[in-house]
């Protein structure tokens, strides 16, 4: 069968280069069917096109919801030419095959993403002939390439001008493509419709979950040798996320590289380089073991790495502001894993030409917006549990010095309100029980991870220590309250002289009489930041 031979049925709601795909089928010697407005748009360009209605005997009917659910349609699409029996039953009806299928769906997620969607807005746009014509054509692939989104076209009309047909290689990987359509869609219908609540409102969490998720990439293996792995995105994934990420060199990232490349991204994200917070993340096993800001990407690095040396060696290091050459040789004498920014200069590039190993990220900041998505941030947060999902808002709550209410005597200075306000933001992304100590816009001692958070503060400041850095009048960020003086005691006997919690406790004036008591300053936040 030649493309001389073929018929196309083009029915799309997304209209974006069907004329010139159009035309170029046309020109290919290509018959073409077409139903209401796209008949008419190609009508209207000139081209020979043949109405469905007239193909089928019917008018479009109830307003556009009838008018390809025909036998002469599916018909067309189903019928096996390899099967004696189908053809026949074909020219005993009357029924001309179809061999290319052009179809994108009514727009279902762009209306009910729209303020102020109705349900009858919702509904109307939920497509039924598509589908079903999309199934006939994906089912039947040996005999019918199906099209289901304009970036198919260009491939697809290479292959028929060179070889007057499509490969069956190209018309599977096209049903696969318009199988994983057809489930996206209906996810997505499922997820809002059974978000409804009685009162018409939207509950964040629907009656069912439809998780639509796309491969990027089989990785080595998993968190560990013996263990298969993979990356996903989202089918819409957030601006500025890791999966937007394009690496510019080195290895292939490895599972741990990509859950600590997405720690040490989310926590560098959160410092605004507009607002001066000119930011440097170093993440270990998933946790922050140096942050800083400085005045340049060299200075956050320099006093980033400071904090935990040892640590960082084998690091994932992340800025929010493209990297320089002076930083990059600053860099390149330490062994790091995976190393990120919003950009790179062609002279810090060049530092790393010989690092070969070194996988280098760009990924673009979100440019901020309104809503959580377009900031960058994810809405939910999804973790496995057995044979089910723990599903919650995501933790994208940040604080302000409105929000902080001292709770001691003694009152911060506006130099310890910043570095409380610095604190409390690294603490978030350290794993609980977490205790940071800094001060100057660094880290100075991170203890995380700990059944008890007394010991959490012992171990931050053994790695102050270890990096002979002094806790002399450093802030200390709790990412949950304090159960018990002790652990106050502790970060005020090695130096603390400010503390920031979010306070909750029954036993918050014991703690607040200690912190009194030992003349430091006391603030809360009222949110807490379990990191598990």
């Amino acid at each position: 069968m030649t493309a001389s031979t073929l018929t196309a049925l083009i029915s799309v709601s997304d209209k974006t280069g069907v004329v010139e795909f159009a035309k170029s089928l046309h020109a290919l010697g290509i018959k073409l069917l077409s139903t209401g407005g796209t008949a008419k748009l190609l009508a209207d360009q000139g081209l020979p096109v043949t109405e469905v209605a007239e193909l089928t005997g019917f008018p479009e009917m109830l307003d556009g919801r009838v008018k390809t659910l025909h036998p002469k349609v599916h018909g067309g699409l189903l019928a096996r030419r390899d099967v004696p029996e189908h053809m026949a039953a074909l020219k005993a009806h009357g029924i001309s095959t179809i061999d290319l299928l052009v179809v994108n769906l009514y727009p279902f997620e762009a209306t009910v993403a729209k303020p102020g969607c109705t349900l009858e807005d919702a509904i109307e746009n939920i497509d039924i002939g598509g589908p079903a014509m999309v199934r006939s054509a994906a089912k039947n692939w040996k005999d019918v390439g199906v099209l289901t989104d304009a970036s198919q076209y260009a491939g697809v009309l290479a292959e028929l001008k060179a070889d007057g047909q499509l490969k069956d290689a190209t018309k599977f990987a096209l049903s696969v493509a318009a199988f994983n359509r057809i489930s996206q869609y209906d996810g997505a219908i499922s997820d809002y419709l059974s978000s409804l609540q009685n009162d018409g409102a939207h509950s964040l969490f629907p009656g069912q979950s439809n998780g639509r998720f796309i491969k990027l990439q089989d990785l080595r293996y998993g968190e560990n040798p013996h263990q298969q792995a993979a990356f996903y995105r989202d089918l819409h994934p957030a601006a500025g996320s890791l999966v937007t990420a394009r690496q510019l060199q080195g290895k292939e990232l490895s599972y741990n590289n990509i859950a600590d490349a997405d720690a040490a991204w989310e926590c560098v994200k959160s410092f605004d380089s507009l607002l001066g917070e000119t930011a440097c993340v170093i993440v270990k096993h998933a946790n922050p073991c140096g942050v800083a800001i400085g005045v340049d990407a060299l200075d956050a690095y320099t006093k980033a790495f400071k904090t935990d040396p040892t640590s960082a060696f084998g690091g994932i290091i992340a800025l929010n502001c493209p990297l320089d050459e002076k930083a990059a040789l600053e860099i390149s004498k330490q062994f790091v894993e995976v190393l990120m920014a919003p950009a790179f200069t062609p002279e810090a590039l060049a530092v790393f030409k010989s690092k070969v190993n070194v996988r280098i990220l760009e990924i673009p900041l979100p440019t901020g917006g309104d809503s959580a998505a377009q900031q960058g941030r994810n809405l939910i947060d999804v973790k496995r549990v057995g044979s089910g999902l723990l599903m919650q808002t995501a933790d994208n709550h940040e604080i302000t010095l409105a929000d902080l209410k001292v709770v001691t005597k003694l009152q911060p200075t506006p130099a310890q309100l910043q570095d409380l306000l610095f604190a409390w933001k690294v603490a978030k992304y350290v794993k609980s029980n977490a205790i940071v100590f800094c001060g100057g816009g660094m880290t100075l001692g991170v203890g995380a991870g700990q059944m008890s958070r007394i010991d959490s503060a012992r171990i931050a400041a053994i790695k102050a220590a270890n990096a002979n850095l002094d806790l002399q009048g450093s802030a200390v960020a709790s990412d949950a309250f304090f159960p018990f003086r002790d652990g106050l005691d502790v970060v005020v006997d090695v130096g603390a002289s400010c503390i920031i919690q979010p306070g909750g406790s029954m036993r918050d004036g014991e703690v607040i009489a200690a912190a009194d008591e030992r003349g430091v300053v006391m603030v809360t936040t009222g949110v807490r930041h379990f990191r598990h």
